[in-house]
């Protein structure tokens, strides 16, 4: 077997991050942007696409030369549908190479770890082929560096001298393999007739035949020759157990590998030095290749329900940016048939931090969850879900919503979402984003205004972004007096959003405007006949 040494290059390929070994140095330079379950959760980010390689927090980053370097992949891929097919043909090879892997490694037979080196080169094979015939006429349309450099990659690969002497061998020890048909047996028996040695005689191209009249009749042969079965050794896999179907098996491969011995050796050397090496790379892209792939789809099925989508600019985080215009919460968009009301949503220096405050089922939840998630999607490199969209990285989206689990045995709900929220502050930096749902909903509104009131006034000296959705109208008619005190103190902002009725429905659209809670009251009594001037004429009736 030809010898290979054409120096190889090892190095990764990332679809997601602009520098093979920027996720070390990202982690060791810098407190890392961090995407906790509980966010992921709370945001329900599985609803958009469910992983299995990876989760969202291991690609969540605050990094801005990063998200652009990913901007650019998922921009190749929608001028270039046919890159998220080709991804998704890798999946499968990669995932058959990955469990080959694992039975070779469990297997102690050294002619199974044969027989798993010449499918593992086979699904390489396969799998360089399919890149070389249908992403490398691609390459000329390619603008992004990560599909460039997986192209160029893939183009080295497949035209070197290593890929072209590989196919060769391939071919030839597979042929020689897939040509085994049978192997002749010699057993060597002691004098009272007993097997004392045993070993393959022949390996042949050919079936052996049985020896049966009803054989020999069916053929018109009625000759013994060195092909013909005169008495079956054992009733062959019948009645036997798993352990014994193994030890035969294992026999026998042991027995052609030791015939074949040569080649195995010369073999395994070309997968240790070729192989393994440029498996690797593609191995480890798996879960970079599902995360582009899910977005991919999610992408288009986001389209397809009419969302509006674009590549948010993005801003240093100094600035604290965040200007949607056109806003809507994919969520929704993928549960509903029919159009989501889009709503303008941003946080500026007359208010980072907003009291959200409306009736029940009104949108409140729904605009809280989509500027978390637009965060989200831009820092994952995703389009987000606006019609135009400026972004400031956050470091963490802290989320404090009802989680149905309370741990209210020994602290009450009360409680249990103080301590919550308590946590926050322990982590909270003035770039972060602090999403509340109906936070200090389980007591009364004096007492949840109150505590809710002193939880503004340290978000806001933190400087972080932030909403508060609260039907605690009370603490939305405290912002100008939070601010008051905040503000000369360095405090960011806090002002207020409305969740519209209109003509006492709730149209779902959010304005920035200060509450006024009798409105809202007499709009649901009036539709519902309960203000006092349908009451009387009903009673007058």
């Amino acid at each position: 077997m030809a010898e290979f040494n054409q120096i190889i290059d090892t190095s990764d390929i990332s679809l997601l991050y602009p520098d093979n070994n920027f996720t070390r140095k990202y982690t060791d330079e810098k407190k890392s942007a961090a995407l906790t379950n509980i966010t992921a959760e709370q945001l329900e980010l599985d609803y958009l696409m469910e992983l299995k390689t990876c989760d969202f927090g291991s690609f969540y980053t605050d990094d801005i030369d990063v998200i652009l370097y990913r901007q650019d992949t998922f921009r190749d891929i929608a001028e270039n549908p046919g890159l998220s097919d080709i991804l998704l043909k890798m999946i499968p090879f990669l995932n058959d190479i990955t469990e080959l892997r694992r039975l070779g490694s469990d297997s102690a037979a050294a002619g199974d770890n044969y027989l798993y080196s010449i499918a593992e080169v086979e699904l390489y094979t396969s799998l360089m082929e399919m890149l070389q015939n249908e992403l490398l006429p691609l390459a000329p349309n390619l603008k992004s560096t990560a599909f460039r450099r997986f192209a160029e990659r893939i183009n080295t690969l497949t035209g070197s001298e290593y890929f072209t002497n590989i196919n060769e061998q391939l071919n030839e020890l597979t042929s020689r393999v897939r040509e085994i048909k049978s192997v002749t047996i010699g057993v060597n028996l002691d004098s009272q007739l007993r097997a004392e040695k045993a070993g393959v005689l022949s390996v042949n191209n050919e079936q052996f035949k049985s020896g049966d009249l009803l054989n020999k009749m069916l053929r018109l042969d009625f000759k013994n020759d060195d092909m013909t079965c005169i008495a079956p050794l054992i009733p062959f896999k019948k009645g036997q157990s798993d352990n014994q179907q193994y030890a035969l098996s294992n026999a026998f491969n042991g027995a052609i590998t030791e015939i074949y011995k040569q080649s195995v050796r010369s073999w395994k050397k070309v997968i240790q030095h070729y192989v393994l090496e440029n498996t690797d790379f593609l191995i480890r892209m798996m879960p970079e290749v599902e995360f582009v792939t899910k977005a991919s789809e999610l992408i288009k099925n986001l389209k397809s329900k009419g969302c509006p989508l674009c590549h948010p600019e993005i801003r240093p985080a100094a600035e604290k940016a965040f200007d949607a215009k056109g806003l809507c919460n994919p969520i929704v968009s993928l549960k509903l048939d029919g159009p989501v009301v889009p709503n303008d949503f941003k946080f500026d220096e007359d208010g980072m931090i907003y009291v959200l405050t409306g009736p029940n089922r009104g949108g409140k939840s729904v605009i809280t969850c989509a500027v978390g998630l637009a965060f989200v999607m831009a820092q994952l490199g995703l389009p987000v879900c606006a019609d135009s969209c400026v972004i400031s990285p956050c470091d963490e989206i802290f989320t404090h919503f009802p989680t149905g689990s309370e741990d209210t045995i020994d602290k009450g709900r009360l409680g249990e979402e103080c301590s919550r929220l308590s946590s926050i502050f322990e982590e909270v930096s003035e770039n972060s984003l602090v999403l509340l749902d109906e936070s200090l909903s389980s007591t009364g509104s004096f007492e949840g205004a109150y505590i809710a009131s002193e939880v503004l006034h340290g978000f806001s000296m933190v400087g972080c972004r932030g909403i508060f959705s609260t039907h605690l109208h009370d603490l939305a008619a405290s912002v100008d007096s939070i601010n008051a005190e905040c503000v000369p103190a360095g405090g960011v902002k806090v002002d207020n959003l409305v969740a519209a009725i209109e003509a006492g429905s709730r149209s779902f659209k959010i304005l920035r405007e200060k509450p006024d809670g009798k409105s809202y009251a007499r709009d649901i009594a009036d539709k519902y006949g309960l203000s006092l001037d349908k009451i009387m004429n009903k009673i007058n009736k």
